[in-house]
């Protein structure tokens, strides 16, 4: 071939390579205009085509070639779909049969495409989130117009069920947890209500500091008889009770009472907010200022002594003129000082004197909620509650002051110690 041939074939070569190019610049700019994101998902698609039929070439050989050994038959096309960014995708996917004609083999890849799991964890993400199921697609990637025309599974009524499943899932996990592993110097135990139903939820501290959603029941009020369920079911799945822990509640007594018949070494630390709110709500306008920080000041005193000293004066004050703020003010004033008698350092102190931590974490499962109208049944309340507290868990971090949790662990060991030789109290001598 003379050169000047060469030449020609070779722009021709050059003039085809460019047409086709230019081509699949026109295609890439015009899935551009849709956004980098739609034009990865359409290639995608592509390749996700490429690996189904690599898959069935590795079972029933290369198309075309006769392969005696083969395991599989190739047996047409037909319609499948397949999960992308929070819907389904329509595509069409390969068959094989097995070649004694004994039932249809699958393909790993459309099996892995095609897995329903993802959907429900976006749905239950994008609803705690606050996104309403009448709102769910405009909270999906756009992934471009060709692929959401086809595109399912995106209707307020698809979107609830698997929310609805996702939540009972995850209740049923919650419950069912084993904690027998979980060494919890904490048990903060609180109650949330979701219209006319009450959860009581409890959350522990454990040794190194990580805070853990432990369980919750469902009922009308923090009655006694709820909270006894709450505890032994944790007993149940495993928590030793045996063991002393602090026990951080608002100051109910029907969670005292199910705390000390259902756990045998309690020590319990009433809600230093809660007293003083309490004591507050029972006098005038004019005085709340000046006894809540009066209040406040006692309970960050440097020993349990001298708050317990600040709080006896100022109830003497108060029986004079307000004598039903003086006796709630009385009332377990002991338990409002325990993290102080303990010795607890002031860091971690500041964790351990109320309930705030377990009801941050109510204040996350309510957030979550906050876009539901209608409560059907306590059932609904559970799975909220629950799905809220496995979200709250996500975001978790240990505690303030976590490195004093040993020390605190062994104050409360010495709290039920056996006493041993004379013990002096007011410097008088009595028998062990």
């Amino acid at each position: 071939m003379k050169k000047s041939s060469q030449n020609r074939a070779g722009d021709t070569s050059v003039v085809a390579i460019l047409e086709q190019v230019g081509v699949a610049m026109a295609e890439i700019a015009e899935n551009m205009s849709e956004g980098l994101l739609a034009l990865a998902v359409g290639a995608g698609l592509q390749v996700m085509q490429t690996l189904m039929e690599a898959d069935v070439t590795a079972q029933a050989g290369p198309k075309g070639r006769h392969n005696p050994d083969r395991a599989a038959v190739r047996h047409g096309r037909e319609r499948g779909s397949v999960t992308l960014g929070g819907r389904r995708v329509a595509v069409s996917r390969p068959r094989v049969r097995a070649t004694d004609g004994f039932g249809e083999l699958p393909v790993a890849s459309y099996e892995l495409f095609s897995s329903t799991e993802i959907l429900g964890r976006m749905a239950m993400e994008k609803m705690l989130a606050g996104l309403s199921t009448r709102r769910y697609l405009l909270g999906l990637e756009p992934v471009g117009q060709q692929v959401d025309e086809t595109a399912s599974a995106t209707s307020k009524s698809a979107v609830s069920r698997r929310f609805v499943a996702m939540t009972e899932t995850a209740l049923a996990e919650l419950l069912a947890k084993d904690l027998s592993g979980l060494d919890v110097v904490a048990l903060l135990i609180d109650g949330v209500h979701f219209a006319e139903t009450c959860c009581v939820v409890a959350m522990g501290i454990g040794i190194d500091g990580t805070k853990h959603p432990l369980a919750l029941v469902e009922g009308s009020t923090e009655n006694a008889t709820l909270v006894t369920e709450l505890l032994v079911g944790l007993r149940e799945c495993g928590l030793d009770v045996a063991r002393s822990m602090l026990v951080g509640i608002d100051g109910s007594k029907a969670l005292r009472k199910a705390v000390v018949e259902v756990l045998e070494r309690p020590v319990i630390q009433r809600c230093q907010i809660h007293k003083v709110r309490n004591v507050k709500n029972r006098l005038p306008q004019r005085l709340r200022s000046t006894v809540g920080r009066r209040m406040t000041d006692a309970y960050h005193s440097d020993s349990a002594l001298e708050a317990q000293a600040a709080l006896e004066t100022l109830a003497k004050e108060l029986d004079r003129t307000h004598p039903g703020a003086a006796a709630s003010l009385r009332e377990g004033l002991d338990e409002t000082l325990t993290v102080l008698r303990l010795g607890v350092g002031p860091t971690l102190a500041r964790t351990l004197r109320s309930t705030t931590t377990i009801e941050s974490m109510i204040s996350i499962c309510r957030e979550h909620a906050g876009n539901v109208k209608r409560w059907r049944d306590g059932t609904m309340a559970l799975r909220w509650c629950a799905a809220g507290m496995v979200g709250a868990g996500k975001q978790f971090r240990r505690v303030n002051g976590h490195l004093h949790l040993p020390a605190l662990r062994a104050a409360l060991e010495r709290e039920f110690a056996e006493p041993v030789g004379p013990v002096v109290h007011n410097d008088q001598v009595s028998a062990a």
